[in-house]
C-alpha cells in the first residue's frame, strides 16, 4: 500500500493514493480504536448506572441505551467485521463460520438503535427545554424506557430483509456488504429499493430530524432569554443569576454536543451512501470516489467512542465519577505491590 501511495508513475492518480493511504492507516487505527472505545464505553455505562451524575433517571436511560448500542457496535462491526477485513489475511478462518447473515441482521440493528437513540434523546431534551406543559408527563423514565423498547424492536423488524438478501458466508473483502449476497442481488431492483430505503432511514430521516430539532430548541432558547432578561432587569438588574435559564444552558449543550457529533460524523457517510445506491438505480455514470467510502467508515466508527469524551468536556459530575472509577482499580493494584 506504501508503494501504491509513494509510487511516482502517472497513471495513480489522487484518489487512488489517498485510497491506499486510508487502507494503511486503518490498520493501526482500528486496533487502537478498538482497544480504547470498548473499555471507555463500559466506563461510561458503569458511570452513568451509578445515578451520580446530577442527570434525571430519564436523560440517564437514554444516555447509557447509546453507550451500549456502541459498545455493540464496536464489537459487531468493528471488531468482528472491520479488524478481520483489515488483516483479511489473518482471518481466511472466518469464511466456514456460517453466521454472517445473522452477524449483519445484529449489526445493522445495533446500528440504527445508535442513531436512533441520538434522534430520541435529542427530541426528549427538545420537549424538555420547549415544552414546559408536556414536560412532566414526557420527560419520565417511565417514557425513555417504553420508547427506548419501541425503537430496539423496530430496528429488529425494519432489518430482517438483510437475512434473506445476504449470505451466511463472509466476503472478507472492501465492499459495501458485509456477507457474500445472494445470485443476481447486485442486478435486482427490489434489493437495491430495499437498500435505498435502509439508509434513508438510517441515517437520512434522523439527520434531518435532528438539525431540524437543534434549529428549532436554539430558536426557543434565544427568544425565551431575551424575554426572560427583559423581565428581570427592571427588578433584579442586568446581570442576575437565572437559575432557569441556566438549567437550560446545560440541557443545550448536553444536547447539542451529542447530536452535533451525530452530524459531523455521519453527515459523510450518509450523502455518499445515497449517492451510491441512487447511481445503481438510475445508471449514473458519476462514481463517488473508492477513498470517500474508506473516509465514512473512519468517522462513522469514531462516533462510537467520543460520547464519553465530550460528557467529560461537558459534565463537571461525569469528570468527577470518571476519575474515582479510573483511580480505583488503580488504588487496588498499588494496594497488592
Amino acid at each position: 500500500m506504501a508503494q501504491y501511495v509513494l509510487a511516482p508513475d502517472d497513471w495513480l492518480t489522487l484518489n487512488i493514493r489517498i485510497y491506499y493511504a486510508l487502507r494503511a492507516f486503518k490498520l493501526i487505527y482500528y486496533p487502537i480504536l478498538a482497544l480504547v472505545s470498548a473499555p471507555v464505553n463500559i466506563v461510561t455505562i458503569v458511570i452513568l448506572s451509578r445515578g451520580k451524575c446530577g442527570l434525571s433517571k430519564g436523560v440517564t436511560r437514554y444516555l447509557v441505551a447509546m453507550a451500549t448500542t456502541d459498545l455493540i457496535v464496536v464489537f459487531l462491526d468493528l471488531i468482528l467485521m472491520k479488524i478481520p477485513i483489515a488483516y483479511r489475511d489473518y482471518f481466511g478462518f472466518v469464511r466456514s463460520i456460517r453466521v454472517c447473515d445473522v452477524h449483519a441482521f445484529l449489526l445493522y440493528t445495533a446500528t440504527d438503535c445508535s442513531v436512533w437513540f441520538t434522534v430520541t434523546f435529542t427530541f426528549d431534551r427538545f420537549v424538555a427545554i420547549c415544552c414546559q406543559k408536556l414536560k412532566t408527563r414526557y420527560c419520565t423514565e417511565r417514557t425513555a424506557l417504553v420508547v427506548l423498547g419501541t425503537v430496539t424492536a423496530l430496528s429488529c423488524l425494519k432489518n430482517i430483509f438483510w437475512c434473506f438478501m445476504l449470505t451466511s458466508e463472509y466476503s472478507l473483502a472492501y465492499a459495501r456488504w458485509l456477507c457474500m449476497p445472494r445470485a443476481r442481488l447486485l442486478e435486482s431492483r427490489v434489493c437495491g429499493l430495499l437498500e435505498l430505503l435502509h439508509y434513508i432511514l438510517t441515517p437520512v430521516i434522523p439527520f434531518i430530524l435532528v438539525l431540524l430539532l437543534n434549529a428549532l430548541t436554539i430558536r426557543h432558547v434565544l427568544v425565551a432569554s431575551r424575554a426572560r432578561r427583559r423581565l428581570r432587569a427592571p427588578s433584579s438588574g442586568e446581570g442576575a443569576h437565572d437559575p432557569e435559564m441556566a438549567s437550560r444552558r446545560k440541557s443545550l449543550i448536553l444536547l447539542l454536543v451529542i447530536s452535533w457529533n451525530f452530524i459531523l460524523l455521519w453527515g459523510l457517510f450518509t450523502v455518499y451512501y445515497i449517492w451510491n445506491r441512487v447511481r445503481f438505480l438510475v445508471h449514473v455514470s458519476v462514481f463517488p470516489p473508492e477513498s470517500i467510502r474508506e473516509l465514512c467508515f473512519l468517522l462513522q466508527l469514531l462516533s462510537c467512542c467520543t460520547n464519553t469524551a465530550l460528557y467529560a468536556v461537558t459534565q463537571t459530575k461525569f469528570r468527577d465519577q470518571f476519575k474515582d472509577v479510573v483511580k480505583s482499580p488503580l488504588a487496588l493494584i498499588l494496594k497488592r505491590f
